[in-house]
Order: C-alpha cells, then structure tokens, then sequence
C-alpha cells in the first residue's frame, strides 16, 4: 500500500474544517523513519489547538496536519538509523503533528520500541496524557503519607494520575462523575461526587487524614478555594492551567527531548508491568475521526478515545460504531429505573398523603 489518507485542515475551526486528504507514503530522511499507523490517540488540546484557542501558545501553519500520540510499524528507514529495522513496532510521538494519518515520517528519537505485551490501542494513546500525567504527579513528590484529590479524574489524563498517585503510596481522592465510581474504585480511589456539599463529602471520605496535595483537572475556579479550604498548601496545589502547559510542552516537543523518551519508557514499562492500566473507551475506525472527536467534546468519556487506522469491518453490520455506547447505555437505563422508582412511589402514596 503506497496511498493513503491524512487529516488535514486549512483553517481554524471546529470539525466541519476537518478533511481526510490523499497522502503518499513519504521517503525517510537522514536520521529519520516512516511509520504505518496502527493508532492513534485524540486529545482534548489538540481540539483546542484546531479551534484556534491555543494561539498564543503555538503558531501552525496552514494547511495544518493533527495528532501527536501513534504506534505503528517501521516501514523505512534513513541514512544514519541503526538501532531500529524495517517491521519493527514503535511507539512516540509527532514533534509537529500528523499522527492521525496512514503514515508519518519521524526522527528516529520521537520513538521507543513498543513492549510485545502493550496494546496497539494503548501504545498508540499513551504519549500526551501519559506524559503529561507523570510529570504533574512527578511534581508533588507524593508518598504514603499523602492524600491527595484529584478533579476529572475518570479522564484521559486523571485516570493515569489517579493510578501513579496510588502506586507512590498516597491515598487518592478522585472526584467525578456518580457514573464513573465504578470505575474509580477499581483503580484504587476513593470517589466523591461533584457539587454542592462536596468539601463535607471529601472530609468525610478522609476520615481524619489531612488533605496534602490537590490536582485540577476540571478547570474550575473553585478548585484553588477548595483545595484552600481543605488545607492544602499553594505549592502543592496543580491547577488546571499549569496542565495545560505542561500538555503543550509535550504537544510539541522536539524529537530529541530526552525527558519525553524516558517518560514513554516509563509508562510502557508501567503498563507492560500493570502498574498502570490505560482504559480505551472508544475504539474508531480512522475514516470515523470526526465522530471520535465528537464523542470526546462531549467530555463523558473515561480514560482515552483512540483511532485505529486498519481494523477491520465484516460487512455484516456498516454502522456497528454508531452503536450505543456501555456507558450511555448505563446512564440511560439508570435514569429509567429513576423515574420508575418516582412512579411507583407516587402510585403506592396514600390519598392522604
């Protein structure tokens, strides 16, 4: 296969300007590699990049190309790589974007090898939020004395935090979503829901222990007065904004940054090890991609929404990802048995009543 497709897009906007284009399988260079995509990660920042909200940060030259997260296979090689051969599977990131294509030509530093016993869909959403969550744990130098909370935590970043929070030892505080408790207590939190009264509820579920650390994923303002409220000192609270630039710090890292090739070293470690278990809750096919980004605009899903760009489609059943998801079908039967609880409680009242 020589032709393929890449996402491209000539303005800012929001996915209306997004187009599959042609794309030729590109020669590698000097020190560089071409990759065929397997997956590819979708991340909130790069929506925000396309849209056009990032720029003061990052300057694009149109026509611009999307993705950074990918794993895939090495197709070719140029003069100078050594260390890696044509068939071997890989993992990184894209230094200017282009990830969410059939094929990306690289430096040979913007990628690891993939462990054998990682997922393509893992591998292939694991560089931004990973990263991005390492550090800011990194930073809190968390420890079995800990306890930290940690907002929007069922999310693409939070669900990582949440677990390297727990492996350090801390006891993690996960706010989120009733519908994502679950969950949350399987990777070792203790959730708390949203709202008003949640101060009361976060003491409560600490059961006397200080509250140490408090990571905002959410963007809330009222996430620095809780985390004062409850305590915790100024530099051990990570706002939402400080994320953010740490996100962008790895959204366009050169390619020889040596942090970002020991942070994917880590977490594929972490992960091939099951220290970290990376949650992929929706799965598309690549020529679906604006779907993928609508459902993760709609900021329910947990863990990381991938693209993959060879799977397969019998023919049986063509509209099989339109079907409806777990957690939507959850939350729809849930809400049934919501209002037939209220109508056989109003149905069993007493006139008198």
């Amino acid at each position: 296969m020589r032709i393929g497709s890449a996402v491209q897009y000539d303005r800012y906007g929001d996915f209306d300007v997004v187009e599959l284009v042609p794309q030729e399988r590109p020669e590698a260079g000097p020190g560089e590699i071409v990759v065929e995509i397997v997956a590819a990660g979708l991340n909130h920042i790069e929506r925000f990049l396309r849209e056009g909200k990032l720029q003061d940060h990052i300057e694009l030259t149109f026509p611009a190309r999307q993705g950074v997260d990918f794993a895939g296979i090495v197709r070719a090689r140029g003069d100078g790589v050594k260390d890696l051969r044509v068939g071997d599977e890989v993992m990184g990131h894209a230094p200017n974007g282009g990830s969410h294509a059939t094929w990306l030509v690289v430096p040979r530093a913007a990628v690891i090898k993939k462990p054998e016993h990682v997922g393509w869909e893992v591998a292939g959403g694991l560089y931004l939020a990973g990263c991005t969550a390492v550090s800011v744990v990194r930073s809190l130098k968390l420890g079995p004395e800990d306890t930290v909370v940690i907002t929007a935590a069922a999310g693409g970043v939070g669900h990582i935090e949440c677990q390297l929070a727990h492996d350090a030892g801390a006891t993690v505080i996960a706010l989120g979503s009733a519908r994502n408790h679950d969950y949350l207590r399987q990777i070792g939190t203790l959730p708390v829901v949203y709202g008003e009264g949640e101060e009361e509820r976060i003491r409560a579920i600490a059961d006397g222990r200080p509250i140490t650390a408090f990571i905002d994923n959410h963007g809330e303002s009222r996430a620095e007065e809780l985390a004062e409220r409850l305590g915790v000192a100024p530099g051990r609270f990570v706002s939402s904004e400080a994320r953010r630039d740490i996100e962008i710090r790895f959204l366009r890292a050169p390619a020889e940054d040596e942090e970002t090739r020991e942070l994917l070293t880590l977490l594929a470690k972490a992960v091939q090890d099951r220290r970290v278990q990376v949650l992929i809750s929706g799965f598309y096919p690549f020529e679906y991609i604006v779907e993928a980004y609508e459902d993760l605009a709609e900021m329910k899903s947990r863990g990381k929404v991938v693209i993959g760009m060879q799977t397969v489609e019998t023919g049986a059943r063509m509209d099989w990802y339109r079907s409806e998801k777990a957690r939507d079908l959850r939350d729809r039967y849930a809400d049934a048995r919501g209002s037939d609880s209220e109508t056989m409680a109003g149905g069993s009242a007493s006139p008198s009543a």
